[in-house]
This record gives structure tokens, C-alpha cells and sequence, in this order.
């Protein structure tokens, strides 16, 4: 007869299984609110196309959604942490402590949002405090917070055209909100002096401020699917949109796309972090619930395959920017690889 050896969590997982404290047959994820619309088009394909319930899909942040997959293993422990930043070692620690000693690193995309007017329009070089000072509420004047003032691009930098400033932007409910108030709005009000007058003003949460746009009609939310924000800018041609780099990659006939600090956005540029307005995204699965929550093996490998996120697939439709090593990834799930060291 044949001898396992089990780790202390994979022991602790099958005790709970067999106690029948482990009946959960529904996968369980949570974290990134980034993440959490690319998760739940997966988890509702997956639903439609395998013989397991839908996986549950929550939010909560990165930094909680990773608290949550370390508290330890079992049935009241989620499966999988989705997070728009790498794992922390104070995370790593803390699973250990828990007796989650394995770890599968997921990287399944990268978040990578351009700015793109009509393909006939002119020129943009565009930096994050341009933005800022477009569409902000409130900017610095003489040194001062003051209302919205600009009307032009030409106001907002003077190598610009005399151009009205119009802008359709990722509304609150879309993936790629985030990144864009992060790497863009945030950004510009740091670089502008306007984050320190708002904290000067009200206190540290004063940089809360940062990201209160102008409501006068400039800044338009786009809710809907890049499709609409293509048919806006058809209808205004002076209009700037914010999109996925792969639809303006599908779309290059009709959109002429903007640099970003001196970057011109692309698949390698987004990949390699170069171009600033793009970052990697995650999934971290607890390797001891492998092969006892059903579906969970089957879940991995189809949320990482060419038909969920290559460049085809629902995810990019949506403003994933697939990964150019997708291949390296779906060897590393189909071969359970728990993640090494941080680098």
C-alpha cells in the first residue's frame, strides 16, 4: 500500500471534507472592484457552459480580497483573491500563519486605457495633468483652487488647438474606471498642486477632492461598452475618448490615438508598464482547495484560455488588454505551479 504524505493545510482541508464542514460546491472569489467585471463575465460563461454552479463574484478591494483567501482553509474561506496589484509578503506571511502554504499567482491581463479623437483630428501629447486640468472640478489658478475655468484644450495647454474640450470617459460601473481616475485624474492633481491645496484645505482626506470632475457636460460618463463611446465621438468630432487599447487596436481607421507622457500606447508598451495608464491584474487561488471545491480546476483554466481572455475573447471586448504571454500562463494553471519568492 502507498503512502501520501499531506501538508498541514491540505490535511486540515480533507478533515473538513470529510466531517462535511466542506459541502460548499459553488466557487467562491472576491476583491478588486477592477477585476470584478472581467471575473463575472467568466464566472457567468462558466455557469452557461459547465456542469457547476456559477461561481460567486464579490468586490471589496484587492488588499480585503487577499485578507480574505489567507484566513485559513476550508469551507468559510473563499477559493480565489482577485486584485488589481500584486500579493504583498505581509499577505504571504499572514496565509502561512493560517496554514495556507501554497499559492497559485494568476496574471490574466492588464488594465490599458488610451485616449483616441477622430482618425482626421490633430495631434494630442497628452500628460496626466492635461487631463486633470480638462475635466476637474476644481484646478490651481495663481496658486488658489478655483471652478473649472477651461473651456478649450488651447486653456488647458498652450501647444494645444483651440479646440473645445469634450470627453467621454469610462463611467463609475465600467472595468476601466479605476485605472483612469488612478493613473490619470489622481496623477494630474498630485502633479498640479491641486492634491496638496485640497489636503491643505480639508484635512488628509482632502485628496478625495481629486476626483470630483466638472458637471457642466465636458466630461461625459460612458456606462455602455466601447461601441457607445465610438458613436459619440462619430457624432462629435472634436470629441476625445477614453478606450481599451485593443478596441482602438480594432478601430485604428477611425480613431487617431494620443501619446501619454511621451508613450505611445500599445500591446508592448501596456505589457511592459512603460506607458503609464496601464497595470497588470490577478487572480490569487488557495492551492489546498484545488480538486476538493468542485469545478475549481475547470474554472482556472477557462478563465485564463484564448477564448475568455485572448485578444478575441469577451474580456478584450470589454478593455482587458491581453497578456502576450497567456500561453506561459495556461502551462503554469494546467500544471497547478504554486507562485515562488516575490522578485
Amino acid at each position: 500500500m502507498n503512502t501520501v504524505k499531506l501538508s498541514v493545510s491540505a490535511l486540515a482541508i480533507v478533515a473538513a471534507s470529510a466531517s462535511g464542514a466542506l459541502a460548499r460546491d459553488q466557487i467562491q472569489s472576491a476583491g478588486s472592484s477592477t477585476v470584478l467585471p472581467y471575473a463575472t463575465i467568466v464566472a457567468e460563461a462558466f455557469g452557461e457552459n459547465f456542469d457547476f454552479p456559477t461561481p460567486v463574484v464579490e468586490g471589496g478591494g484587492s488588499g480585503a480580497g487577499r485578507k480574505k483567501l489567507c484566513e485559513g482553509v476550508g469551507e468559510n474561506t473563499i477559493d480565489i483573491a482577485n486584485s488589481s496589484s500584486r500579493i504583498k509578503q505581509s499577505d504571504i506571511d499572514t496565509c502561512k500563519a493560517n496554514g495556507v502554504d501554497e499559492i497559485m499567482e494568476v496574471r490574466f491581463g492588464y488594465d490599458g486605457i488610451v485616449f483616441a479623437s477622430d482618425v482626421n483630428g490633430p495631434e494630442f501629447a497628452f500628460t496626466p495633468a492635461d487631463w486633470y486640468n480638462a475635466i476637474a472640478a476644481e484646478v490651481m489658478k495663481d496658486g488658489k483652487l478655483v471652478a473649472n475655468p477651461n473651456k478649450t484644450w488651447h486653456d488647458v495647454n498652450p501647444n494645444f488647438p483651440d479646440q473645445a474640450i469634450l470627453t467621454f470617459i469610462p463611467g463609475t460601473k465600467h472595468g476601466t474606471r479605476e485605472v483612469f481616475d488612478t493613473k490619470v485624474i489622481e496623477a494630474g492633481c498630485k502633479a498640479t498642486g491641486a492634491e496638496e491645496a485640497f489636503v491643505a484645505a480639508k484635512g488628509e482626506d482632502g485628496s478625495k477632492e481629486c476626483l470630483n470632475l466638472r458637471t457642466d457636460g465636458v466630461s461625459v460618463d460612458i456606462d455602455g461598452d466601447y461601441t457607445e463611446t465610438l458613436s459619440r465621438l462619430d457624432a462629435n468630432k472634436n470629441a476625445f475618448g477614453v478606450f481599451g487599447l485593443s478596441f482602438y487596436e480594432n478601430n485604428t481607421d477611425k480613431l487617431r490615438v494620443a501619446t501619454m507622457d511621451g508613450i505611445v500606447p500599445s500591446t508592448e508598451t501596456v505589457a511592459n508598464g512603460t506607458y503609464p495608464v496601464s497595470r497588470p491584474l490577478f487572480f490569487y487561488v488557495k492551492k489546498a482547495h484545488i480538486g476538493v471545491v468542485p469545478g475549481l480546476q475547470e474554472y482556472i483554466d477557462f478563465f485564463v484560455s484564448d477564448e475568455m481572455a485572448g485578444p478575441n475573447g469577451p474580456l478584450a471586448a470589454y478593455g482587458l488588454v491581453s497578456d502576450p504571454e497567456l500561453a506561459k500562463t495556461q502551462e503554469m494553471v494546467k500544471n497547478d505551479v504554486a507562485m515562488g519568492p516575490l522578485n
